[in-house]
């Protein structure tokens, strides 16, 4: 074996790089359990304990060490089928956004053609701008479209003789900054809601932003929190020097109300001002609280006591020439541990409190910590000057910003434009400030990006801010004062709630069809394949090791599809042995002895496990960029596992047989039962290829007339609605759920049994137009309205989903273009390997056949069988999947025949037998590999959850149809293509530019 060394070491590289990063879901897994046991099921002191450990070392590595929160950070996340909480897709509202570029107009083609192009939106896969523009150019009106945008804001981005092109990239433009800014609001708002590891994503080329909140269970305030407008505002500040005193005096009150009877005091004095006493002590205390030993608990308490608002809200200082701390100056008048934060808000929400508080102070917190002390938040004292909020100037005067470099001082800065009024208001604000150097905050929802002093008076409006930036920062700064100029909303268009006792069934599911599927396939490696199956068994268990790993890595994840995807691994992770085990017996049948039968095994194992195995990555790679939610997690998984499983399969399980082949054990890849088994077969596939033709006809008419006539229950992502899962505590009569929910609704209801039978998924298409909250509270009282007739039977919400119809017309579009994609690029790579149309063709006939039998049987099935058989985007990745797997087999077929026709000689032979015996001598590894797929699948339809139980057995039925196909359809096409012909020479095989081991 070549290069044994090299493999060695990459193998022992991949193990550690992959324990490191497991290892930090191992140490929150820990931190967490600790925290449930001190909790002993009190939810909020749970809470409460982890976040008071948030900032502590949880992990010491030696070389490195990690908080609790930065474990938490790197640890492998649990997607909300899972864990529960709420997924939801917001839409950025870009006709609002046209409407306020374009100052609102009057006239009536234009927002005949606005109007038009929203609803069209619904129902199509084009971009809003481009039927708008579609629209206005249809409706003849005379006023050039450029004429509506040219208006003072935009005078530097587009006037009045502009072009239409000119037109579609200023709103192109203009769209993306606003679905940017939005993302950046929102990963903010979420950033204070205090979700542990949230998912934020744009959902690229559309203007949809995908957010996933694990554990969250306050829905309505999520809604109201995600939907507001951002609101951006400049607010003048007070300095430090004038707070401090407020806040000793906000301290003093606080130790005098919270005080408890008794206990000791600690004589401390004040900080230093101009008019006080510098105190070093008190300080040096305060700072030191937050490191301070178990023997200094009594000090601890005592400090709190006395100082209860210090204790927990350090007071901006900093080390004078003298050696002594002074205030520092600016609006910055304290900083908090994060997790001290939220006792800081609460002593300054009191009553007493905010009695002493001047009317013009805002105490602000802001938007991240400070590079230097990542635990801890600053906050500002923000100057209120009369009006609802107490701003100078809001952020609908910007009319541009952008991140800049000041080529003086080699440094990042943002540079921001005002309109003309904002032009004179600054004017006014900065020369107030400038000559005492006064700071102006910038306030986004609530929070304070950045708080710059200004030097000098502005006159025109153009305004360059500095400070101690990076390059990221003046971008983040830019956006955040983009967000401001032309508001614009986002609605909920997808939600889905998933609540924690459904997310925990999920995870045993997952769980327990994994390992039952690792044993299932172990058992029966070793029970067909002697010691090779060990062999395979320790490549199969690194391949789950290392895939694990490297999702850890990547920080993806972990969905109960993506879990779906690491069991089908595998059972498909054993294909590349089966493939070079089948080789191996064949050379040991030509009488090579066992070292160089193993060699010429995997080398000639080599083409076939990799066409196969590529075939499957292309279609994990198009459900990537066509997929959206779970579906993500599990062509993620599928892509990893084939990866792994390649390494494993064709490097482990090499250096597992180096090494018995260098201690001169015994190898063997057989039993005597199995040693010949589908050896000598010689099945006349080509004489009998029109019998099986004409069943596949026929299977392929009922399909599609089922299709056409039945059709198929498709699920809420499809047609868009809203679906619940509903527990009772006593079985239920499907039908009488159903007629009281039609009467409650006044229209059809869809009632399935989910799992259990006191468990049914509801799906009702009640305002599917209405995406607003108040269609969601009036569609959940008549839920409840229906569900409550149902007499002595307690039940309980577990999840919902709502899909507006817009979002479900998307996702259908993706669907299809998925399933054509897949085809097509499949067909693309079988041509470029194999040289020849027609084995493009015969594998496009096979898979086509599978996927209509396939949608046939889902059609004629539904209502039939006791689960879901809704057509979603589940049942999506099922299909396209078992194309893969049906040219995986399809391709090994080829690959045999392309060997046999490029032998000496091989155009003296028959076409028909050539191709024949191709398909009988890769026979046993066709059967082996599909049964150890439908094993692991069967074990997954059994045991892995309700959820995705029609997912499974759509793989499985597919992977029976798709052995089929592959065997008498896809090489017996290209024998008819070809009329029969010889195709010898021309077929020579592509070389892999691979090393082979």
């Amino acid at each position: 074996m070549q290069s044994k060394g090299l493999i060695k070491f990459l193998v022992a590289v991949v193990t550690l790089a992959c324990l490191y990063s497991l290892s930090f879901t191992f140490v929150t897994r820990k931190v967490e359990s600790d925290a449930a046991k001190h909790a002993a099921g009190d939810i909020a002191k749970e809470k409460a304990y982890l976040d008071s450990i948030s900032g502590e070392v949880v992990y010491n590595l030696g070389v490195a060490k990690y908080t609790y929160r930065e474990c938490k950070a790197l640890e492998l996340p649990l997607g909300l089928d899972l864990k529960g909480g709420m997924n939801v897709t917001m839409e950025i509202s870009l006709d609002e956004l046209i409407r306020n570029l374009a100052n609102n107009p009057k006239d009536e083609k234009f927002n005949t053609a606005l109007a038009s192009a929203l609803q069209k939106s619904k129902s199509s896969n084009k971009y809003v701008v481009d039927l708008f523009i579609d629209e206005y150019k249809a409706s003849g009106a005379s006023t050039s479209l450029a004429s509506f945008f040219a208006t003072k804001d935009n005078s530097g981005l587009i006037n009045a003789t502009s072009s239409e092109a000119d037109v579609k990239n200023f709103l192109y433009k203009e769209a993306d900054n606003a679905i940017q800014n939005s993302y950046k609001v929102l990963r903010t708002r979420i950033d204070k809601f205090g979700v542990a590891s949230p998912n934020i994503q744009i959902q690229q080329g559309t203007n949809r932003i995908l957010i996933e909140l694990p554990g969250v269970n306050d829905e309505g305030r999520v809604r109201k929190l995600l939907q507001g407008s951002a609101k951006l505002e400049f607010f003048e500040t007070h300095s430090n020097f004038e707070i401090y005193p407020i806040l000793e005096n906000v301290n003093r009150t606080l130790a005098g109300t919270l005080k408890p009877e008794n206990t000791p005091t600690v004589q401390k004095d004040t900080v230093a001002t101009d008019s006080t006493k510098n105190d070093d002590n008190l300080l040096a205390n305060l700072g030191a609280n937050t490191n301070a030993s178990d023997s200094s608990s009594v000090v601890e308490a005592n400090l709190a006591a006395e100082n209860p608002l210090f204790s927990v809200l350090m007071p901006s200082v900093y080390q004078a020439e003298n050696g002594q701390q002074q205030l520092a100056p600016g609006p910055q008048v304290g900083i908090s541990h994060l997790k001290d934060t939220a006792k800081v808000n609460a002593y300054l929400a009191r009553p007493e409190v905010k009695s002493l508080l001047p009317a013009n102070l805002k105490l602000l917190w802001a938007v991240k910590p400070e590079k230097r002390s990542p635990d801890f938040l600053p906050l500002y004292a923000i100057r209120t000057v009369g009006g609802e909020s107490g701003s100078v100037l809001t952020g609908d005067v910007i009319t541009d910003a952008k991140d800049d470099f000041d080529q003086q001082t080699n440094s990042p800065v943002v540079s921001m434009s005002m309109n003309s009024i904002g032009a004179r208001e600054w004017r006014k604000i900065t020369a107030k400030a400038a000559p005492n150097k006064e700071a102006i905050a910038i306030v986004l929802d609530g929070v304070v990006y950045s708080a710059p002093n200004v030097q000098t008076e502005i006159a025109n409006g153009s305004s360059s801010i500095s400070g101690n930036f990076e390059i990221e920062d003046t971008k983040d700064l830019a956006n955040v004062l983009k967000a401001g100029r032309l508001p614009t909303t986002a609605k909920i268009v997808e939600e889905a709630i998933v609540g924690p006792s459904l997310g925990q069934a999920a995870i045993d599911a997952g769980v327990d069809s994994a390992v039952i599927g690792l044993i299932v396939v172990m058992i029966f490696m070793v029970a067909y394949y002697n010691r090779g199956g060990i062999a395979a068994n320790i490549a199969v268990i690194f391949n789950v090791f290392f895939l694990m790993g490297i999702l850890a890595s990547l920080n993806a994840v972990l969905t109960l599809p993506g879990i779906a995807g690491i069991v089908l691994t595998m059972g498909t992770a054993v294909d590349a042995n089966v493939l070079i085990y089948e080789r191996i017996r064949e050379e040991l049948r030509l009488g090579k002895g066992i070292r160089q039968a193993i060699a010429d095994g995997y080398k000639h194992a080599m083409p076939s496990i990799l066409d196969s195995q590529i075939t499957t990555f292309l279609v994990g790679v198009v459900l990537f960029f066509f997929g959206s939610g779970p579906i993500l997690g599990f062509a993620t998984t599928l892509m990893i596992g084939i990866i792994t499983s390649l390494f494993t399969s064709i490097f482990i399980s090499r250096l597992i047989f180096e090494y018995m082949l260098s201690k001169d054990m015994k190898i063997s890849v057989s039993f005597p039962w199995s040693e010949n088994t589908l050896t000598n077969a010689n099945f006349q596939f080509i004489k009998k290829r029109k019998t099986f033709y004409i069943a596949s006809a026929v299977a392929v008419v009922i399909s599609l007339f089922f299709i056409f006539t039945k059709g198929f229950t498709l699920g809420v992502d499809f047609q868009g609605g809203r679906t619940y899962t509903v527990s009772y505590e006593k079985p239920v009569d499907l039908e009488d759920v159903r007629k009281n929910l039609d009467a409650t609704f006044n229209s059809t209801t869809e009632v399935k049994t989910f799992g259990s039978s006191n468990q049914v998924r509801i799906t009702t298409t009640y305002h599917i137009d209405e995406t607003s909250d108040e269609a969601d509270a009036e569609v959940l009282g008549k839920l409840n309205e229906g569900l409550s007739k149902i007499q002595d039977n307690k039940y309980d919400i577990l999840s919902s989903q709502k899909v507006g119809p817009s979002i479900a017309s998307d996702i259908k579009d993706r669907a299809t273009w998925s399933g054509i994609i897949s085809i097509l690029i499949i067909a693309a790579y079988i041509l470029i390997r194999f040289h020849k149309w027609q084995y493009s063709v015969g594998a496009a006939i096979a898979t086509i056949h599978d996927a209509v039998i396939l949608l046939g049987l889902f059609s004629i099935l539904d209502g039939i069988v006791p689960f879901s058989l809704d057509i979603d985007q589940h049942f999506v990745a099922a299909i396209l999947t078992v194309i893969a797997y049906s040219v995986n087999d399809t391709v090994v077929v080829f690959d045999r025949l392309r060997e046999f026709l490029g032998k000496p000689n091989a155009h003296n032979k028959d076409f028909g037998e050539t191709v024949n015996h191709a398909i009988n001598s890769t026979l046993s590894r066709t059967i082996i590999t599909s049964l150890t797929i439908i094993f692991v699948l069967a074990v997954l339809f059994v045991f892995g959850g309700e959820v995705i139980r029609g997912f499974s057995f759509a793989i499985l039925i597919g992977i029976v149809v798709g052995t089929y196909s592959s065997v008498v359809l896809a090489a017996p096409s290209v024998y008819d293509l070809r009329g029969g012909k010889h195709i010898a020479q021309a077929s020579t095989p592509a070389k892999a530019k691979v090393a082979i081991p």
